[in-house]
């Protein structure tokens, strides 16, 4: 049989499937978007198929790639599975979730603390979404994420909190109570994005979504050019060219989790909390 399956290609298809798309797969592993890229058009030209295509920035996989998708897991866990037995695997690699949120301001401390906590291990990044994150570690394809999470038991564990606060250009004028209120907002799914509109029709006002942004450089930029006002955790340094708005409805911190994948030693995911303790003892 001349037809072959490679293995860095099936990894490049597995993590377009579980980071949801092609940018977020090439951040994962490492590589550039254009290799992730290749290696799907290589899987493709060996089964002749079409497997994945690209909706905006989603990735939708074909019935054909579902089917792939499926197989590639299976193979892959065999082949690390022999490298294991073998001992010839690769260097232990802790893979850390985080939502922007937390990374815009704390990722570098945290990462020269994990990487103190854990010196023998690769200390990898992945930046996402709070659902997308949970649902990675249950798949077990991040080791440890960083959410803002009101459930506390399981697998997860309590790491500290955000203040949440209303965040608006300098110059931005409100509108009179009785019309809607104009909002920027992440797409879904998002926690903040949640608690903001639920607020704001708390007070019995009309929430007014006038943006919504894929990442938090969208939201900023939003924010900053006066389309509207965003609910934000707030961290120090205070986020620059941008006021807090004191009239609208206050919220309640925004617990932070750290949640660790089925199966993961308990001191890892001990050590991987108090590292981000520390961390927003020093930001909050």
């Amino acid at each position: 049989m001349s037809a072959v399956l490679d293995v860095v290609a099936l990894r490049s298809l597995v993590a377009v499937a579980d980071c949801g798309g092609f940018h977020r797969a090439a951040t994962a592993l490492s590589l550039t978007q254009s290799a992730v890229s290749q290696h799907v058009r290589k899987l493709e030209r060996v089964v002749d198929r079409k497997l994945v295509a690209r909706e905006g920035r989603q990735a939708r996989f074909t019935a054909a790639g579902e089917l792939l998708l499926a197989e590639a897991r299976r193979i892959l866990e065999v082949h690390d599975s022999a490298l294991r037995r073998l001992g010839a695997e690769e260097p232990r690699a802790l893979v850390f979730g985080s939502t922007e949120h937390a990374a815009d301001r704390l990722l570098p401390e945290l990462a020269t603390r994990l990487r103190a906590a854990f010196p023998s291990w690769e200390v990898r990044f992945r930046l996402d979404r709070t659902a997308r994150l949970a649902d990675a570690v249950d798949r077990g394809s991040i080791d440890i994420a960083l959410l803002i999470d009101y459930f506390d038991g399981g697998r997860n564990r309590e790491a500290g909190q955000f203040e949440l606060e209303w965040f608006a250009a300098p110059d931005w004028e409100p509108p009179t109570p009785d019309e809607p209120l104009p909002m920027v907002v992440f797409d879904e799914p998002c926690v903040t994005r949640r608690l903001a509109v639920g607020a704001v029709a708390g007070l019995g006002r009309q929430p007014d979504l006038v943006c919504e942004a894929a990442d938090l450089a969208g939201v900023l930029a939003a924010v900053r050019s006066g389309l509207g006002v965003a609910l934000l955790p707030s961290v120090k340094p205070r986020l620059e060219g941008l006021v807090v708005r004191e009239d609208l409805p206050r919220l309640g911190p925004a617990p932070l989790r750290v949640r660790a994948r089925p199966g993961l030693d308990a001191r890892v995911a001990r050590q991987a909390a108090e590292a981000v303790r520390e961390v927003l003892k020093i930001h909050t």
